[in-house]
């Protein structure tokens, strides 16, 4: 359950940080709204993850999760560059993060 719940909040980590952005320094009430709710939500998982999971596994899970999707959101939605080596460095930290899940 514990695991399941680090991964939600950590794909609210990409909701608000894609939200934040959105928000245009916080002067759009929809995505800000939304930054606010995702941003909640992402904290109480990550807080209920740490509960159960040791505290440097949770963390990096959640940042990993957060970190590799908000960078595949920029690159489809936004236009951010895609490059070979930007997908390798991103498919090295979702290497780190299963090997942080294969060794708790």
């Amino acid at each position: 359950m514990a695991w399941g719940v680090l991964i939600a909040s950590g794909c609210l980590e990409t909701v608000w940080a894609t939200a934040l952005e959105a928000s245009k320094n916080f002067h759009r009430l929809g995505p800000s709204l939304l930054f606010l709710v995702a941003l909640a939500g992402s904290m109480a998982g990550l807080s209920y993850g740490v509960t159960h999971i040791p505290l440097g596994t949770a963390y990096g899970v959640w940042v990993g999760i957060g970190a590799v999707g908000t960078a595949v959101y920029g690159m489809v939605a936004l236009g951010d560059p895609t490059t070979v080596a930007r997908i390798l460095c991103l498919l090295l930290i979702v290497g780190g993060v299963v090997g942080l899940k294969l060794i708790h």
